[in-house]
């Protein structure tokens, strides 16, 4: 089951997202708004579901409002471990989600927010499951490793010739292949901090990445991004 998690960042605009990622929000079954998230959703022409958060950045009349239509709330302290974003995202998790797609994850004046929801692709409920922050400029993925049967994983990922792919690892990443790109890693580390694997290029309208061990960020760029 696909849902869409919609934070409280820079919601783009609905015509941005379905021009950069025709498609993105085909088979959505499930939307859960993280808080303020929820007036992003309507302005994606997305009706939530559910929405979940401490109620610090939404205005009471607008939470009133979302009650009397018949979106159920889920109100959370203010002191919290999770985020409101992270709150959302094991919602849908609890709802039989397979697949999340995270819009308004980026943006605002507070980057450890974004960098928050970035690191929240590698949550261990994740496990098995796929999920994506999608940006107009970028779709944000994690391949994490080894398998629940110790063998290596393998993302393979769609995309126009000649568009950009980046590789960054979340901590020491072994055991790196690619196909697909004209930069080539055969078995080979990725440690964290160094940049090499930024700014690799389509070479095939099919890539595919696989990893031994860690967790690997995959940054690609649509093709209404010039490389």
């Amino acid at each position: 089951m696909r849902a869409v998690i919609v934070a409280d960042g820079n919601v783009p605009s609905r015509d941005a997202l379905d021009e950069a990622w025709p498609g993105w929000d085909d088979g959505i079954a499930l939307v859960v708004a993280a808080d303020g998230g929820a007036l992003g959703a309507e302005a994606l022409a997305l009706r939530p579901d559910l929405v979940v958060g401490d109620g610090d950045s939404i205005d009471p009349l607008a939470l009133d409002r979302l009650r009397a239509s018949g979106v159920p709330i889920e109100m959370a302290a203010t002191d919290k471990d999770e985020t409101d974003t992270e709150l959302a995202m094991l919602a849908a998790l609890r709802r039989g989600a397979t697949e999340l797609v995270l819009v308004g994850a980026l943006g605002g004046p507070r980057i450890d927010h974004s960098l928050g929801n970035v690191w929240l692709l590698a949550h261990p409920g994740l496990a098995g499951r796929r999920a994506t922050i999608l940006e107009p400029s970028a779709r944000l993925s994690v391949l994490r490793g080894p398998a629940g049967d110790g063998g290596p994983v393998t993302l393979s990922l769609e995309g126009s010739i000649g568009t950009t792919l980046s590789l960054i690892p979340m901590c020491d990443v072994a055991g790196v292949s690619t196909e697909g790109l004209r930069f080539e890693l055969h078995d080979e580390p990725l440690p964290a901090g160094p940049a090499r694997g930024l700014s690799n290029e389509r070479t095939s309208a099919r890539a595919s990445i696989t990893i031994r061990r860690g967790l690997l960020l995959v940054v690609e760029s649509p093709a209404t991004l010039p490389p």
